[in-house]
Order: C-alpha cells, then sequence, then structure tokens
C-alpha cells in the first residue's frame, strides 16, 4: 500500500533531503499535502507534486486523510506539532533534534502511547557509513577491548539563521549532538554514569554555542569525548582506543594500528626505569569505509526502514527511548555546562 505522506516543513532540508528521497521511492510514498508558512515554498510544492497546499498545519490535519507527517521545522516548533499530529490519529516522523529538552521528549512519548500512532524520530547516523566500518571493526575484536571513544567534527563556517538563537531551539548542541554524541552512545553500548562539559559561542551571531565538548563515562569506566568545533579540520573524526590496537577515521580515511605482546614476558630481562616493549605495530590496511557512502546517514538507505516501520512490518530501529536517553544526555551537557560541574546521571 501507498503510504499518504504530509510535509510539514518545505525548506531547504524538507524540500531536498526528504522530499527529494520520496521522489525516488516511486510509489511508496505519495506525497498529498505540503505545509509552510512561506507561499513560495508551497507553490514550489504543488508543482512538484501536484498536492493540496497549506500554510497552516492544523488546518491540514483536519482537512486531509494521511498515513505519515515528516516534521521538518523549526527545532522549537518539534514537540507541540508532534503531538497535534499524533493525537489527529497520523503516523509521525520528526527531524533532529526531535525535541528541545526531556520534559517535551516524556510529552511526545505520552501521545505516542495515547493515540496508539508511531513516533519515528529522525536519527539517521545511525546509518552513518563511517560509523557502521567502524562498529563493525570494534565488534571484530581486532583492537581488543575499548576503553576511549573520541567522536569529533570541525567546521570554520558562520551561521546566520534561526540556529543561532535560544528561542527557537538553536545552537550546535542540538544540531549536532543527534549526530556525533548518539553515534558514540550507539557504538559503546553502555549506559552513561557522569557528563562533564563545555559549551562556548566563538564566531557566530546570536546567543547560543557553536563549540561544546563533552566527556561522558559509562558504567564500566569507558570514556566517550563528544566534541564539536570552529576549528581548521585537520584531525580525525574518530579515535577508538583498545588494549589491542587504535582506530583512527579521517572522514572516509581508516587506519588501524594493531599491536602484539610477547606471548610470555620476562620481566627480569628489562631493568626497572624501562617498560615492556610491543614485538609488533603494524597499520591494517585492508579495510574500507564506501567512498560513495554518507557519514551521517544516507536517506536511501533510512526510508526503505521508514516505510516497513510504518506499515508495522518491522519495529523501527531507533526507539523512543533510545531518543529519549540521548535527550536526557544532551540535557546533561546543558547542565554541566552552566554549572560547570560533573553531572551524574
Amino acid at each position: 500500500m501507498t503510504i499518504k505522506t504530509a510535509i510539514l516543513g518545505y525548506g531547504r532540508n524538507g524540500s531536498s533531503l526528504h522530499a527529494g528521497q520520496l521522489v525516488k521511492m516511486g510509489d511508496e510514498f505519495t506525497v498529498t499535502a505540503v505545509c509552510d508558512i512561506d507561499p513560495e515554498a508551497c507553490q514550489k510544492a504543488k508543482e512538484r507534486f501536484n498536492c493540496t497546499t497549506y500554510t497552516d498545519y492544523k488546518t491540514m490535519l483536519n482537512n486531509e486523510k494521511l498515513d505519515f507527517v515528516i516534521i521538518v521545522t523549526r527545532s522549537d516548533q518539534h514537540c507541540e506539532m508532534t503531538c497535534d499530529c499524533l493525537r489527529a490519529g497520523v503516523n509521525v516522523m520528526v527531524t533532529k533534534p526531535w525535541c528541545l529538552d526531556k520534559s517535551q521528549a516524556l510529552k511526545m512519548i505520552a501521545a505516542e502511547k495515547e493515540s496508539r500512532m508511531k513516533l519515528l524520530p529522525w536519527l539517521p547516523a545511525r546509518w552513518g557509513c563511517d560509523y557502521l566500518k567502524i562498529k563493525e571493526l570494534v565488534d571484530s575484536g581486532i583492537i581488543g577491548k575499548v576503553f576511549m571513544i573520541r567522536r569529533r567534527e570541525f567546521y570554520f563556517g558562520v551561521r546566520c539563521d534561526w540556529q543561532t538563537l535560544k528561542k527557537y531551539g538553536g545552537g550546535y548542541l542540538l544540531n549536532w549532538g543527534p549526530h556525533i554524541v548518539y553515534q558514540a552512545l550507539q557504538l559503546c553500548g553502555e549506559e552513561i554514569k557522569s557528563v562533564y562539559a563545555q559549551m562556548r559561542q566563538i564566531v557566530n551571531p546570536g546567543d547560543v554555542e557553536d563549540v561544546f565538548n563533552a566527556t561522558m563515562t559509562t558504567e564500566s569506566g569507558v570514556i566517550i569525548s563528544c566534541e564539536y568545533a570552529v576549528a581548521a579540520d585537520k584531525l580525525p573524526n574518530w579515535v577508538i582506543q583498545g588494549d589491542k590496537g587504535t582506530i583512527f577515521v579521517k572522514e572516509k580515511s581508516i587506519e588501524i594500528h594493531t599491536i602484539k605482546y610477547p606471548d610470555e614476558l620476562d620481566v627480569t630481562a628489562y631493568r626497572n626505569d624501562l617498560e615492556v616493549t610491543i614485538l609488533d605495530d603494524r597499520k591494517e590496511g585492508n579495510h574500507r569505509i564506501p567512498a560513495d557512502g554518507n557519514r551521517f546517514g544516507d536517506p536511501a538507505v533510512v526510508y526503505p526502514v521508514i516505510a516497513q516501520g510504518v506499515r508495522g512490518d518491522i519495529e523501527y530501529p531507533v526507539s523512543t527511548a533510545s531518543a529519549l536517553r540521548l535527550t536526557e544526555i544532551l540535557d546533561a551537557i546543558r547542565h554541566s555546562s552552566a554549572e560547570n560541574q560533573v553531572i551524574h546521571l
């Protein structure tokens, strides 16, 4: 069956990243309505899909019989719009960040439960080509037991849009946290027990951060470091350290250093002031990240999964429980920076 779909927010991402993939999927999704406050955006959508357009989403919900709404609006609008759509009997996919804080997340989850509809958080970084390859390598045991994960992105660009304003839910923690923090948490697979973070405003206008650096510790002691920085792009995007080696990833270039200790150590052969040296330090070069892959998740990969989730053929892999936990951790990062203290979860 075709999924009767509405796009709520037909700006840059709504019209390209999301609408573009719906077009490529043929009859799987049928865009029957588009809502945007910009009349010009509505006109473009009408010409593209031959659909009904609206400038008020509540009118759209009253007039249309929909299976699915894709919400791609400002971050501060996500919670109310999501709850309204669910209560109108429509399944919802809401872009990242799905909400501003834990209180909003709980409202959305309650609305999902009450309506018995499906709420699908858009966290495409779960399907990032670098993340998937790294997870495969870590799970293989090639670098042994992981004790530290570093995840970083860097950019020198300046924004001048709503993302620089707190009243609209702007800031780089909510913009980039659902990518890099979420990936690191998924890779580790353990509960976070403590968070210490710093956030700064460096080059952007407005009143929110454009830099954040968070150090998180898991229940078993694994250290996770996540950073978005205004900086020249020179450092690795990933460094995963294990007791048998290290994985370095710079965009789609991957380098693995492994070590081999002697099977038996004769400590009497070494002076007290020397460390026992390793026998082997080599680069493993037979692993590749797909050159045509998307580091933050390819919509061509994610949307078929969304279709199955909406239909109920599968359980959508990004659960609201995992999205809630991410929100709790982003809240802790914000709180830690504001209070300059370690937050215990």
